[in-house]
């Protein structure tokens, strides 16, 4: 009877080495599937940010600087790496497009533009879905971080190579400042 115990012992430690591992695999896959649905959001935005710059091409033709930076932007963004790269290029990206919404604003015929409008209304509705796969995506990466800092399963996070993953930051102290509103009337 009292060799059982030592069996039993080195039973339960080998089902939850194996339950800790399989949790672990666990969380980095729904992090890289929140990674991927950022993804997705970003490449819809990528793909939209053309056809707007060339409806508003027209109308807009001695803005061509903002036209090219929102571009530019946009070719900077693409390219990135991670999110903490992806938040820094997306945040300039971003930063262009309110630039050339912005300038659209004084111009009548964009404002009326049915079609301009509408590409404005599907970046609008695109940067909201990026804000929820980016929240999704810290959500999970913070569960996948801390499971793996957690005593006794850091110790089997580290000898199977598990890493910390990255949370998407604010970069940019301009959007850390909180917006000014005035409903006074002048």
């Amino acid at each position: 009877m009292i060799f059982l115990i030592p069996i039993v012992i080195v039973a339960l430690l080998v089902v939850w080495a194996i339950a800790s591992y399989n949790r672990l695999v666990g969380l980095r896959n729904q992090v890289l599937n929140g990674w991927r649905q950022i993804d997705v959001q970003l490449k819809r935005r990528h793909d939209l940010i053309p056809n707007l710059v060339n409806a508003v091409r027209g109308s807009m033709d001695f803005e061509r600087d903002t036209l090219t930076a929102v571009m530019d932007a946009r070719a900077k963004a693409q390219g990135a790496t991670g999110p903490a790269d992806a938040a820094q290029k997306e945040g300039q990206l971003s930063q262009a497009l309110g630039k050339l919404f912005a300038l659209a604003e004084n111009y009548p015929t964009l404002k009326s533009n049915d079609n301009v409008k509408m590409l404005q209304e599907e970046l609008s509705s695109t940067e909201n879905k990026i804000g929820f796969a980016r929240q999704f995506y810290n959500d999970i990466a913070t569960k996948f971080n801390t499971a793996q800092q957690v005593f006794p399963t850091n110790i089997f996070a580290g000898m199977f190579g598990f890493k910390p993953e990255e949370l998407f930051e604010i970069t940019d102290a301009a959007d850390r400042a909180v917006p000014q509103v005035d409903l006074a009337r002048h």
